[in-house]
């Protein structure tokens, strides 16, 4: 496959935001705030744990799996993201968090990554943030597991390892700037038909290109392991999986150091963390809240709730927040709205279905299910 050209560029208006944010203070620290009377954001941890975000709108974004048009049309459903096909900010002093699994199953998962990474830059600028939290997908993907790598995936990774020769190893200019590179190297790139000797060679450059980017230490997993596999804001709990009891007794900033120190490459155990990563109870893949409840005996929903009130107790919450299972009803909630799903398999990959997101504001909670729900309340929970 011929090399495709790619300039390495910012758009003007992210290399202003860039300049605003370029100093990181040490943890905790505080976000930059430049509008409104709001206090500033308050994040302890590295990856962040715990984030004091007064008065801020909340919204959480469920899976995306590598699917950007889905992806940009639930941001600006959301309010944050411009319509302008420009990528900007447009969320003020807003949080967003999403809720992990953005690798697998779609072909631009890095361009997804390096737009949430963007908006975060200007977020912070006008007081807001973007917060993600690593999915089973990201820790799967680290460990080289690429089972469910979409043929797109491998082709982005090649060809953003090119961008990134390019761009002469500067990584923060060569990944912020992919989400606008991305779509004209999409424009131009064209998959050979011939399903045998060129695809072959293409795939096995591509495996090659995400096995650089994602092995622990790598470049792109050294970004993912600024993420949090648990994250608490204000009084909500964020998770891919599920928060369980006996992960809050292990530690929760414990758990996301051990992860985050694993995809830098600067554990002593080759594996990840168990009791985060591995296993049906693991806070990645445990589907103890997400699951259908219409097939399960009152005794065993009662049980889940126990558990769920015994977690959210324990770390000081009002409620959960969780992505990894596709809600077929749309996002949703159970037991008297202390757990919310806001996995609605919107990409083309999984459901192909239509975004939705879930706003927090003022200790109320509601779904959004188009762009005109932003101004409409169609479910609300009084947590207060």
């Amino acid at each position: 496959m011929a090399s495709v050209p790619l300039g390495c560029f910012l758009p003007l208006q992210t290399r202003r935001r860039i300049l605003c944010c370029a100093s990181t203070a040490s943890t905790p620290h505080s976000l930059s705030q430049t509008r409104g009377t709001l206090k500033p954001i308050v994040v302890n941890g590295d990856p962040p744990t715990f984030v004091s975000a007064p008065g801020r709108r909340i919204v959480a974004v469920g899976d995306l799996h590598g699917d950007l048009d889905k992806a940009k049309y639930a941001l600006q459903m959301a309010g944050v993201l411009s319509s302008d096909d420009q990528n900007l900010w447009v969320g003020g002093q807003t949080v967003l968090v999403q809720l992990g699994d953005i690798l697998d199953r779609g072909g631009d998962e890095i361009a997804i990554l390096s737009l949430l990474k963007s908006l975060d830059m200007q977020a912070k600028a006008n007081g807001g943030a973007v917060f993600q939290v690593n999915g089973n997908h990201e820790t799967m993907n680290v460990e080289g597991d690429f089972r469910y790598v979409d043929s797109g995936g491998f082709d982005e990774c090649a060809a953003f390892l090119e961008h990134l020769e390019i761009c002469e190893h500067n990584w923060e200019e060569a990944f912020v700037g992919w989400s606008s590179v991305s779509k004209r190297w999409r424009k131009d790139h064209k998959v050979p038909k011939n399903p045998w000797g060129p695809w072959n060679l293409v795939k096995q450059k591509g495996v090659i290109a995400r096995s650089i980017l994602l092995r622990p230490g790598g470049p792109l997993a050294f970004e993912l392991a600024h993420h949090a596999v648990v994250l608490k804001v204000n009084d909500w709990v964020f998770c891919h999986g599920g928060l369980l009891p006996h992960h809050v007794e292990y530690g929760i900033e414990r758990m996301n150091t051990e992860v985050s120190y694993w995809m830098k490459g600067l554990s002593m155990d080759d594996h990840p963390p168990f009791i985060a990563t591995r296993g049906y109870d693991s806070v990645v893949w445990s589907r103890l809240y997400s699951r259908d409840m219409s097939d399960l005996e009152d005794y065993q929903i009662n049980q889940i709730q126990y558990i769920l009130r015994d977690t959210l107790q324990a770390v000081g919450a009002k409620a959960m927040v969780v992505g990894h299972t596709p809600q077929i009803t749309g996002v949703n909630c159970e037991f008297n709205c202390s757990i919310w799903r806001v996995d609605v398999g919107m990409s083309s990959g999984v459901l192909d279905s239509r975004p939705e997101v879930l706003e927090i504001r003022e200790g109320e909670a509601r779904a959004i299910r188009s762009r005109r729900d932003r101004y409409s309340e169609l479910q609300l929970v009084d947590y207060t």
